[in-house]
């Protein structure tokens, strides 16, 4: 049986070390070819929906229902859960950055694990962030089902998927230039909405404290129930989970912030990657950091923490408590675009990781093919699969279907973020090695910093095993890389003999 050519790999690879001297090997030692690999797609996104991208990504279920969950877990001292995620997160996006702007790709971290760390490294980041995106778009659309309940409680939740999920599809499935205008427009209305969320909230509390006193002896017997940042400590204390209950709260954190890497995927279809990445990768980060604490510190200060779950959001709570008009179905609305918003860009994002992976010859080629508008719609098509777990998930167990998909998820994303910071490292030590020139952004803190996220990452994927909730994370995280290792040294893995250290071979299994 014949089989097709795969994509060649590459070759920055140390070949040997002579005294104390790193030598690597000159042929094919540059990332031009998997540049070249990639090639086709349109380069036509700017700095600003790029940014707006990432932000549609992040801010969508994590914030407005996944908050409520951590809220269950930590109570109060989840503003410290989401403050060590920001941490992390901000450590992840220089060295993202860094990265990117030397190597803009659509193949982005998996690309450079494969360049830096090796064939297996990029097959197995590629894979494991693929798989986590496309679980995410069904955590999506799942909450979208949720919040259509609070309109039509009798319909089917399975129904809303299956509209909510054709549309956007359709929509990916246009130019990268229509994906854009949508997704700018969808993130637009939630950060509106996330902004006058943030006026409405402030004001409320400020003027509790006069209503109470207006309300004279009976305004005091409510005191438990008004609003004001006595709630952080009325029930139980700041700490009512204690320090291990915050910890495990930063778990739903990260997978909060999680797509805030995916400004690094688009950067293949940006028109000036260098000018757009630096502006984007500073912007979103501010703003993420901005929106997630100062958002969550106003839901607790209204809404009592042993009130969050998950069964609605504390956003929309907190609209009921203010009791304006019409404002719960409003926000919920709002809640609703941000999650379509969000998982609009997880398509995106899925569909080019599918497109690299078949570009570097590590899935079938019909994956790889774009059509006449430059989309990689086969890629897309197998990238909606999520959606159809969701589907029957929503039907076999609608009321753990959202926190079961977030465990299962969140492996990819943990063990993706874990592996950009061993990645950035090994950058670092080649460009130091090769006497590369500096880039014009660098990752302050090397290698501290980088060290410093990649052992945050580690602890919190090992806290997932002493965690009820996110037990499935290694328990479906572990033997997954397994079989991905598996099918890799049996079909993938170069196979010809070659010299220690050259991972390269053209030799087709």
């Amino acid at each position: 049986m014949t089989r097709r050519p795969r994509a060649p790999r590459a070759k920055l690879w140390i070949v040997s070390m002579q005294d104390g001297t790193i030598h690597m090997s000159s042929d094919d030692a540059s990332f031009d070819h998997i540049l070249e690999r990639e090639r086709g797609l349109r380069r036509t996104l700017s700095a600003r929906r790029i940014t707006m991208i990432a932000i549609g990504g992040a801010i969508g279920t994590g914030l407005f229902l996944g908050s409520g969950f951590a809220i269950s877990l930590a109570g109060p001292a989840v503003l410290i859960s989401y403050a060590i995620g920001a941490v992390i997160a901000l450590l992840l996006m220089g060295c993202l950055a860094e990265m990117t702007i030397a190597h803009p790709t659509s193949g982005s971290f998996g690309a450079y694990a494969e360049y830096y760390l090796g064939p297996l490294a990029g097959f197995l980041v590629r894979y494991a962030y693929w798989t986590c995106i496309v679980l995410a778009v069904g955590t999506e659309v799942t909450a979208v089902a949720l919040y259509m309940q609070y309109w039509f409680p009798a319909t089917p939740g399975w129904l809303w998927i299956v509209a909510f999920a054709g549309l956007l599809i359709g929509v990916n499935a246009r130019s990268v230039n229509v994906f854009g205008v949508v997704e700018y427009t969808l993130s637009a209305i939630k950060i509106t909405a996330i902004v006058i969320f943030i006026v409405l909230a402030s004001y409320f509390i400020w003027r509790a404290p006069a209503a109470l006193a207006g309300a004279g002896a009976a305004g005091a017997a409510a005191h438990l129930a008004t609003p004001g940042f006595h709630n952080y400590t009325d029930y139980g204390g700041f700490f009512p989970k204690g320090l291990w209950g915050a910890w495990v709260a930063v778990l739903v954190a990260i997978f909060s912030y999680l797509s805030i890497e995916m400004i690094a995927v688009a950067a293949g279809e940006a028109a000036q990657p260098q000018i757009a990445i630096t502006r984007a990768f500073r912007s979103t980060v501010a703003r993420l950091i901005l929106f997630y604490l100062l958002t969550l510190a106003l839901v607790l200060a209204i809404v009592p923490w042993p009130a969050a779950g998950i069964d609605e959001s504390p956003f929309v709570k907190v609209m009921r408590a203010v009791r304006l008009p019409g404002a719960a179905g409003v926000f919920n609305f709002v809640i609703l675009v941000a999650a379509l918003s969000a998982m609009n860009s997880q398509l995106y994002i899925t569909t080019r990781m599918m497109f690299s992976l078949s570009r570097a010859g590590q899935a079938p080629r019909r994956f790889g093919a774009l059509d006449a508008r430059g989309v990689p719609l086969q890629a897309l098509l197998l990238s909606s699969i999520g959606i159809a777990l969701a589907v029957v998930l929503s039907v076999l167990a609608p009321k753990s279907s959202f926190i079961l998909m977030v465990s299962i998820s969140s492996f990819g994303a943990m063990f993706t973020w874990m592996m950009i910071f061993v990645t950035h490292y090994a950058f670092r030590k080649a460009r130091a090695a090769s006497g590369a020139a500096p880039l014009r952004f660098r990752m302050r803190g090397f290698p501290l910093t980088t060290l410093l996220g990649a052992t945050l990452m580690a602890a919190v994927l090992l806290t997932t095993a002493f965690t009820s909730a996110f037990r499935m994370t290694l328990l479906f995280g572990l033997p997954f890389l397994f079989i991905l290792s598996c099918v890799y040294w049996l079909r993938y893995r170069p196979h010809s003999s070659h010299h220690h250290g050259d991972a390269s071979s053209s030799t087709d299994r």
